[in-house]
């Protein structure tokens, strides 16, 4: 398969690489594509159908990476190709309101609107502000919770990722984590001061926090289950705690959803901890990749009388051209519209099939691992036990990551490439691409078995 761009020629993925590095940093325009952490040649994919991507050689993969999250029924679902047709019919964009984002908001309500066996119904946000990326959604987020208090201070947890605005990029976890660095260049240092850094899961770092800060301390942010510096869920309660002990101190909870919105359960992991009994209330959650049905779309969510603040009504500005792109919107809506039960129990079972496969594949070869959980997501942590904070999940044998990647995509099977990444099945994963990536594990296992420490 040849691909022909202003009459120049890439047949390889060795030869489009070579290209890319010419105009692009490192090649790349996210940095963990660039295959830093793992070495080798990225792969550029010209094509995805169902559970499979194929490269610009013709070779398919099995993918587990499912665009970071948003293929939730597969890549080119017909329904949601037939969306993005439909829409662009009438044109790609025009700058103004569309009705198309109402029926996206209205669709996402509902589905964070439950009603408990008593009867009471429980909303996970009232009103929705639509934006293009997750950056926007959190760092609009960030400035309305300060608008909204008064106050300067955030509070996040070490290896958790919000996107790359300046105050949320210490201690972040993805492509920080994969990287090794701790924060980044051009971020002032009185940018940096007003972000306070505490290890996740951990009470008594959260109760020391608001114990000294408290009266400045504007927002916590969390993602409602860690997935970027590989799957760390939180404690059993522990988002609870988060938003009582911000609630108490006149502070506001930030949940960001990007990761597991729509994809921990229909309602999200918000609507996980409603099903499991340990129900939290956060004031602004943040959401992206599904509602988007694969195309650049987020949205910030929450209570009404917080999202009221933003203008038009409120003096907490924000704003974007493509906000409610008519196109993202419509695939979004038909991503939502098509995840049905059957398709959250298909993420499941094909998600611990191939969690299962892989761990007795890696046991078998002797391999200190673990898998660890939240919902459908997992990753493989080279650790006896699953890591609770960023600490622990850094100390691992992150080293035999690399052998075992590659040793997964040269049996057809493509993975995240970095250690510090969360793993994604959809319900176009059935039992032969199951099988196939099954069907690597024993060599992929060796692989890892047999790596050293470089």
């Amino acid at each position: 398969m040849t691909r022909f761009v202003s009459g120049r020629t890439s047949a390889t993925n060795a030869e489009a690489f070579e290209r890319a590095l010419a105009v692009s940093p490192g090649g790349v325009n996210s940095p963990v594509r660039a295959f830093g952490l793992v070495g080798g040649t990225p792969r550029f994919l010209a094509s995805g159908r169902g559970p499979y991507v194929t490269d610009i050689e013709g070779t398919q993969y099995v993918d587990l990476v499912g665009q970071w999250g948003p293929a939730l029924l597969g890549h080119a679902h017909p329904d949601v190709i037939a969306a993005a047709h439909a829409a662009v019919d009438h044109g790609l964009g025009f700058g103004a309101v569309s009705t198309g984002e109402v029926d996206l908001a209205e669709l996402v309500l509902d589905r964070l609107t439950l009603t408990a066996a008593d009867g009471t119904e429980r909303r996970g946000i009232e009103k929705l502000r639509l934006t293009s990326t997750g950056t926007e959604a959190t760092m609009t987020a960030i400035r309305l919770a300060r608008g909204a208090t008064g106050r300067p201070l955030l509070v996040k947890f070490a290896g958790h990722y919000h996107g790359h605005s300046d105050s949320l990029l210490s201690e972040a976890g993805s492509g920080i984590a994969t990287l090794g660095i701790p924060g980044s260049a051009g971020i002032t240092p009185e940018t940096a001061a007003q972000t306070i850094v505490i290890p996740y899961n951990d009470e008594a770092a959260l109760a020391e926090v608001f114990a000294t800060h408290g009266d400045r301390i504007a927002a916590v942010i969390t993602e409602a289950a860690a997935a970027n510096m590989g799957v760390v869920p939180p404690k059993p309660g522990f988002n609870r705690l988060l938003a009582d002990t911000a609630h108490a101190h006149g502070a506001l909870l930030i949940s960001d959803e990007v990761m597991t919105g729509f994809r921990a359960t229909a309602a999200g992991w918000w609507g996980l901890e409603e099903r499991e009994g340990t129900p939290y209330d956060a004031d602004l959650t943040t959401f992206g990749k599904i509602i988007g049905g694969g195309l650049p779309l987020a949205g910030l969510g929450g209570r009404a009388e917080v999202l009221d603040l933003l203008a038009p009504l409120g003096p907490v500005y924000q704003a974007g051209t493509l906000s409610g792109n008519p196109v993202a919107a419509a695939t979004g809506a038909a991503m939502l519209a098509g995840a049905d039960p059957a398709v959250y129990d298909r993420l499941t079972s094909a998600a611990r099939q191939i969690g299962d496969g892989l761990s007795s594949a890696l046991a078998a070869e002797g391999v200190v691992h673990t898998v660890a959980w939240a919902g459908s997501q997992f990753s493989i942590f080279f650790r006896e036990t699953a890591p609770q904070n960023y600490a622990e999940a850094q100390d691992q044998e992150s080293w035999r990551y690399p052998a075992f990647f590659h040793g997964m995509l040269d049996h057809g099977v493509s993975l995240p490439p970095s250690v510090f990444e969360a793993w994604f099945v959809s319900a176009a994963h059935d039992d032969a691409a199951v099988a196939r990536v099954l069907e690597a594990a024993a060599p992929a296992a060796r692989a890892a078995a047999s790596a050293s420490r470089s």
